[in-house]
């Protein structure tokens, strides 16, 4: 694991948590509660809490510690490829390559005792989610948790409407792409849906009161697969990445328009995975900061970019997106590729993320200043 000692900020390693017999394949923080989610090729969903300490000397920084709270089991017959909270917390949906959504949650919700969350109690799967016809890749709460995407190695994408008591509804079945689709995003504040495909597009969609959700715009220029989409924490920005080894960052223009305005090059490989969190700038006087945005794939590197919104080189009185590489790791994994990367949400712990590896480790890691 090698750093670079040139750049503002150093990558550190915060924990190792092991426990997956097979590969690691995405990760998900809980929004509400601190827990840590990560699932694998097992078949298995491993649940970690998370608590802030000081070291004796208080002159130090608190340290995070990280502990296995309990196992799902989750029944699906293969690999449980992606994970997603709700906004709430208190559920947990899967995405296999059986075809199915697992939709997971504790009976009862709080603890029946003293009214305290307690993780540690059994998970049970409060519905299943059937109709893709293969491998699912992908699953995303809405923001407002009313909604829920999920997309499949079949072509399609499915919304799901959210009701009370664990029921869902299929809003639509959108067979837009003419390839496996990789993922799926939501934009952080409005019901806008994005899709990445092995057809080298991203789809935007939108829901029409008078009709159905459809496919409002194609966002096209990667020359490979797009593998991963992450929206900026103010929604004014999407970054795609790709299979050609590079993201691209998405402006939304219009209201229905987005276009590419930068391209950022970090990577010899496959970037398999982005996360795009508010972090902590650098600069905390910077009005134009856009956040954090990581990514990872298969070379093993880990970039950390600080996206802002600064004068044009050409003309200073016109504003343009301003990105530099603020951290970077190499061999994050060892030798191993790096499947998925994820900002922590909550407040107090903007610069952690975890990373999940082909090797079954799950990272947890700090961004702090040189």
């Amino acid at each position: 694991m090698d750093m670079d000692q040139d750049l503002p900020a150093t990558i550190r390693s915060i924990a190792r948590l092991e426990g997956h017999e097979d590969r690691a394949w995405h990760v998900a923080w809980n929004p509400t509660k601190p827990i840590l989610a990560s699932c694998s090729a097992d078949k298995t969903v491993r649940l970690y809490s998370y608590s802030s300490s000081f070291d004796s000397d208080a002159s130090e920084a608190p340290s995070v510690k990280f502990s296995h709270i309990t196992n799902i089991p989750t029944g699906h017959a293969k690999t449980v490829r992606a994970i997603a909270w709700s906004p709430s917390g208190k559920t947990l949906a899967t995405a296999s390559f059986d075809s199915n959504i697992g939709v997971w949650a504790q009976e009862g919700g709080e603890d029946e005792e003293d009214g305290a969350f307690n993780p540690a109690r059994e998970w049970e799967c409060m519905s299943l989610l059937e109709g893709h016809e293969t491998e699912c890749k992908s699953v995303a709460y809405s923001s407002s948790g009313n909604l829920l995407a999920s997309c499949s190695r079949d072509k399609t994408v499915w919304i799901w409407e959210v009701h009370p008591d664990h029921d869902f509804e299929c809003m639509g079945v959108l067979m837009e792409h003419t390839q496996d689709v990789k993922a799926v995003a939501w934009h952080p504040t409005e019901e806008i849906l994005a899709s990445a495909s092995y057809d080298d597009t991203i789809k935007l969609y939108i829901d029409d009161p008078q009709e159905d959700w459809y496919c409002f715009q194609t966002l096209s220029g990667h020359g490979s697969t797009v593998w991963a989409l992450a929206f900026s924490p103010d929604g004014r920005f999407l970054a795609s990445a790709s299979d050609d080894t590079t993201i691209r960052i998405w402006e939304r223009v219009q209201e229905h328009k987005w276009e590419c305005i930068d391209t950022l090059s970090g990577h010899e490989r496959s970037v398999y995975s982005i996360s795009w969190g508010f972090g902590k700038p650098l600069d905390s006087g910077d009005p134009g900061s856009l956040g954090w945005l990581a990514s990872t794939g298969g070379d093993g590197i880990i970039n950390v970019w600080e996206l802002g919104v600064g004068p044009s080189a050409k003309d200073p009185s016109r504003k343009t997106l301003t990105q530099k590489i603020i951290a970077k790791i190499t061999n994050a994994h060892e030798v191993h590729d790096v499947n998925s990367i994820v900002w922590c949400p909550r407040k107090g712990f903007e610069d952690l993320f975890a990373t999940a590896g082909d090797e079954g480790v799950v990272k947890v890691w700090k961004v702090a200043s040189s």
